[in-house]
């Protein structure tokens, strides 16, 4: 551990002895620091042991919420190559003292759960916002106490509880807005994350749609190779997160998270990013273009597409108005004059830079340039913050952690950290591949769904989603969209 992570105390000590207790080896403005530069998945270790969160097990929880229904959603305990989305399972309303009834494989004939046989069925209560949740018991906010990564004020009114049976899952996605904080509480599950640079060989679509999440076609734990050949290239990061731990997800990394103990019990937030503003102008087009092209193709149901956790009208008309905000938000946050980088496809089907203009906006890009790239990577490696208290996710197998001796295993080269222990050092993660073979891969992953002949081959409404709302092709839309407005103000 680097000598300036800035440790400080929670409490005042009479004894150093005492003091040497609560002390936390990063500071919230060096935390906050790690967490705004770094690239790569990341392990905070020793930073919540003050929490009150720390102490709630789904026991404790079911006696603060006093016979609360709670949405279960319900999935099968199978191993078939396809993905289980939420749209494909099932939901049950119980209180979780009847989901800790049945998760002790003790449920009655009358229960909720009565429909689902425990040894094969998992149950998950995923995505409950604290403002929802506990909105009569706002004081239990303060539990949960994001000040201490650099975030004042930041606590459980931003967060979101994430109760699971073993089994419980995910399914393979990215988030479009901002990164993510996950504190573990209560079991363990196990990550598996994948770069941005790997999209196109996750086979990205947005059906279901849901705002904000960009699903994989694949499953990740089981994929079907012969119909996603494409997803071998993909760089799997594979992490146990135990609890006391929080997990740090940059932005846009593929995640897919499955509960591997009886019970698990997880806390998260979302943390705002500046790339946020041009990022909902994109989920905007992605909506208008989803909501106009799946409704014309039937109109009187929109459960086969349409994630359960979208209540929000789909109308042409609220979507317009959406898209008109998003915009206007945009120019609102950055006001006058600045330079404009975008990106534009060549004949030949390549990204390039197209130009710069000064406009009355500001979009970020991402820089392609391997030698932009590697004298970050050079200036990252030369401070790298790593060690006991901070530990990086790093290129695994795709076998478990456990079978492998360990969640760290790695060809990495090991250093030494505070107290003679050897950590694996990491290096950060570079583009090994050239961008055009990223782009190939997006068009191959569309041919790749079809086993037909190409003269017998059907194109469905989902097959141009795939195209023409693939984040590649939603960032460029926007940036012209942005680019013609400014024009003209």
């Amino acid at each position: 551990m680097a000598a300036d992570s800035g440790a400080f105390t929670n409490e005042d000590s009479e004894s150093g002895e005492e003091e040497g207790k609560h002390v936390k080896p990063f500071t919230p403005e060096k935390a906050k620091e790690i967490i705004m530069s770094l690239q790569q998945p990341a392990i905070f270790c020793n930073m919540v042991f003050d929490w009150p969160a720390q102490h709630w097990t789904a026991k404790h929880l079911s006696e603060v919420l006093q016979g609360k229904q709670i949405r279960f959603r319900m999935g099968t305990k199978r191993t078939d190559t396809a993905p289980q989305f939420e749209t494909t399972c099932s939901y049950v309303e119980a209180t979780l003292e009847e989901f800790l009834t049945w998760n002790c494989d003790r449920s009655s004939i009358s229960g909720p759960f009565r429909d689902y046989d425990h040894s094969k069925f998992w149950a998950y209560a995923d995505y409950k916002y604290f403002v929802s949740l506990f909105e009569d018991k706002t004081d239990i906010f303060q539990d949960v106490m994001w000040s201490d990564f650099g975030f004042p004020g930041r606590n459980g009114q931003e967060s979101a509880l994430w109760i699971g049976s073993m089994g419980a899952h995910t399914p393979c996605h990215l988030d479009t807005y901002g990164c993510n904080l996950v504190f573990q509480v209560q079991g363990r599950k196990r990550w598996h994350l994948f770069p941005p640079e790997d999209t196109p060989f996750l086979y990205p679509t947005r059906i279901p749609y849901e705002e904000s999440s960009v699903f994989s076609k694949i499953n990740v734990v089981n994929p079907d190779l012969k119909r996603f050949p494409q997803f071998w290239k993909a760089r799997r990061h594979m992490v146990t997160l135990s609890p006391g731990q929080v997990l740090f997800v940059p932005r846009h990394w593929w995640h897919y998270v499955e509960s591997i103990d009886p019970v698990t019990v997880s806390i998260n937030s979302w943390i705002e990013l500046e790339e946020d503003h041009q990022a909902r102008v994109e989920e905007a087009i992605t909506r208008m273009l989803v909501c106009a092209l799946k409704t014309a193709e039937n109109p009187h149901d929109t459960r086969a597409w349409l994630n359960p956790t979208e209540v929000e009208e789909t109308s042409h008309e609220v979507n317009c108005r959406y898209l008109n905000g998003a915009v206007s938000a945009f120019f609102d946050h950055y006001g006058t004059s600045k330079v404009v980088e975008t990106q534009a496809l060549s004949t030949d089907g390549e990204y390039v830079i197209k130009e710069e203009l000064n406009v009355h906006s500001h979009v970020e890009v991402e820089q392609t340039s391997s030698h932009n790239l590697t004298l970050g990577t050079v200036k990252q490696e030369a401070a790298s913050p790593f060690g006991p208290d901070l530990v990086p996710v790093i290129p695994g197998s795709q076998e478990p952690p456990s079978e492998r001796g360990g969640m760290f295993a790695s060809d990495g080269e090991d250093f030494v950290g505070k107290n003679g222990k050897r950590f694996r050092k990491l290096h950060y993660t570079k583009r090994q591949r050239m961008m055009s073979e990223s782009e190939n891969a997006v068009v191959e992953q569309i041919a790749s769904n079809s086993t037909v002949a190409p003269s017998q081959t059907f194109i469905s409404t989902d097959d141009l989603l795939d195209c023409l709302v693939n984040p590649q092709v939603t960032r460029i839309v926007a940036q012209l969209l942005i680019q013609g407005k400014s024009l003209r103000l």
